[in-house]
């Protein structure tokens, strides 16, 4: 019996270490415990803070990216209306240039039919003393045989000058 209480002494002693032991543990556990939920509580602001982050950078970009499009909206707008205005002017210098070729052969026939009335002695006089391209340009304009008479009335350096350039 001695043996048996001899056993359940020590089983109880051993026991007792053990709970001693469990009990710290356990204490360890519970420190550790508040440790991670201290911990879990920081990431878990950390994570929100982020989150509120994403939603304004996500809400700043969505701002921008409209602001961005109607800029781009405005900007080819005003490149179709410099286009448009610029087939315009094209339009009006075209007719511009028609109008003024238009006029010069207006002039030039009037010219012509000035040259064609007068004599041809008054006519070489005139034409000799005029810029040979102005001149050229009324002879141009001209019956053959009217630039014919004139350029018998010329002085014959002159004249094959004139007839040199009326040739190309």
């Amino acid at each position: 019996m001695k043996i048996i209480f001899y056993l359940l002494l020590s089983t109880s002693i051993y026991a007792m270490q053990t709970s001693d032991k469990l009990f710290e543990c356990t204490e360890i556990f519970q420190e550790r415990k508040g440790e991670l939920l201290v911990e879990l509580e920081r990431i878990d602001e950390q994570k929100q803070a982020l989150e509120s982050l994403k939603i304004a950078t996500e809400s700043l970009l969505k701002e921008k990216e409209t602001k961005l499009s109607i800029k781009e909206e405005s900007v080819n707008q005003k490149i179709l209306e410099i286009t448009n205005k610029e087939k315009s002017i094209k339009k009006m210098l075209e007719k511009n240039s028609q109008i003024l070729k238009e006029t010069k052969s207006i002039k030039m026939s009037k010219i012509a039919q000035t040259f064609a009335k007068m004599k041809a002695t008054a006519s070489a006089n005139i034409l000799a003393g005029m810029d040979p391209k102005e001149a050229i340009l009324i002879l141009q304009s001209l019956k053959p045989k009217t630039v014919g008479q004139i350029l018998t009335k010329m002085d014959a350096k002159k004249a094959a000058n004139l007839t040199l350039l009326l040739s190309k």
